[in-house]
């Protein structure tokens, strides 16, 4: 089994595998769309995290993860249907790792995403122009910590992989800006 970590588990898997490889999956875009009330929020002021958006010849890098072991299979598996649940998706897509390949690294590695239909990801957000973005971000804080770290950490984690991700960078030179001018408003 293999799982593709695009947000929080490029630096925190949270389960046993057996090998980490570096690349993409072809045709989505990583955005900060996704509200998250469990773990970057709450159900009253939610915060964002990052899902996957169809995009046409774009590219998502992040990492793949190799769990090999059937009790680790059922173990991760169980872990993520709790870790991810509020991504109402799961697909299985080709996972590369030289950006000249014609040929998958991995083929169908499991991607959780969170998908734009209200009816079935009512935490879906969204959308929003990039300083209203950063200003629910500084605001949001839940049980795994403050929704900023979340972002500062995915920024972090892609340059450690060689990724420049510029929704992302932009993003948090966006929450550095307002936080160093003190424009905390409350939107």
């Amino acid at each position: 089994m293999w799982v593709f970590g695009y947000g929080s588990l490029i630096w925190k898997a949270g389960f046993n595998y057996d090998q980490r490889l570096v690349g993409f999956i072809k045709g989505y875009r990583r955005v900060f769309y996704q509200g998250s009330t469990d773990h970057r929020g709450t159900p009253e002021y939610p915060g964002r995290t990052v899902t996957l958006e169809p995009a046409e010849g774009e590219v998502c890098w992040g990492v793949a993860y190799k769990v090999s072991k059937k009790e680790d299979e059922e173990v991760t598996l169980t872990y993520l249907e709790v870790r991810e649940k509020q991504y109402d998706k799961k697909a299985y897509l080709d996972f590369f790792t030289e950006p000249t390949a014609t040929t998958p690294t991995v083929f169908g590695v499991m991607v959780y995403i969170a998908s734009p239909d209200k009816k079935l990801n009512r935490n879906y957000l969204g959308p929003a122009s990039l300083e209203d973005l950063a200003n629910q971000i500084i605001h949001a804080e839940g049980p795994s910590g403050p929704n900023r770290d979340y972002l500062f950490q995915l920024e972090k984690a892609l340059v450690q992989i060689g990724c420049k991700d510029e929704h992302v960078m932009d993003l948090a030179n966006e929450v550095r800006r307002i936080l160093s001018q003190g424009e905390l408003t409350a939107s």
